[in-house]
């Protein structure tokens, strides 16, 4: 029987976070930081979750664990934090905070445990797709680095980084084979790839 639990919740289009990556976040709203103080006062978590538009939300999102903050002058909070787990929204509960908060409980895809291999070539190009769409879409990001990461980090990185709307992290974030995380990746750059081109024409 799975446990339920009260969760304060990011809502924060384009923003996942995968159990085992890491997020910085720079949080300046007032709800957030009063949201941030709470986490800090009680277990340092909150729920990271897809916003689908008036103020309904996708059903499934990512556990985050303060790891580290910092308060700056001006009063923001700058936070890293640590994916833990993924979580299933039940309702949202009516509180006198500002920041929202859910019924949720813990939600463990049905996968198995097989290792995946990844040959070095679906690595080389994912990068290399990955280092045109950015570049088309005029974010700069350090490419240095990517070759260096671990390849099952890589995939859950550039996923997290890409410049995508809420409905496609969304499908990204429930896509729990690495391979299979991949394959949509490489997809999504092509298609917009083509219709850039297209568009050109």
């Amino acid at each position: 029987m799975s446990i339920k639990f009260d969760l304060p919740i990011f809502p924060l289009s384009g923003t996942i976070l995968f159990p085992e990556t890491n997020l910085p976040l720079n949080i300046f709203e007032k709800r957030y930081l009063k949201m941030v103080d709470f986490a800090l006062s009680t277990n340092k978590k909150f729920g990271m979750i897809q916003p689908k538009g008036n103020d309904e939300l996708y059903r499934i999102g990512c556990i985050g664990r303060i790891i580290s903050y910092e308060e700056t002058t001006d009063g923001r909070y700058l936070i890293n934090i640590l994916g833990e787990q993924y979580f299933k929204v039940l309702n949202e509960k009516k509180t006198k905070n500002l920041f929202r908060t859910v019924e949720a409980e813990e939600f463990v895809p049905n996968k198995s445990e097989k290792k995946i291999k990844i040959n070095d070539q679906t690595k080389h190009s994912l990068i290399q797709k990955y280092v045109q769409f950015v570049k088309s879409s005029k974010y700069e990001v350090d490419f240095a680095f990517l070759e260096k990461i671990e390849v099952l980090a890589l995939i859950k990185f550039i996923a997290m980084a890409a410049p995508f709307g809420a409905a496609e992290k969304q499908m990204l974030l429930e896509t729990y084979h690495s391979d299979s995380l991949a394959s949509k990746l490489i997809t999504l750059f092509d298609y917009y790839s083509n219709n850039n081109k297209q568009s050109l024409n």
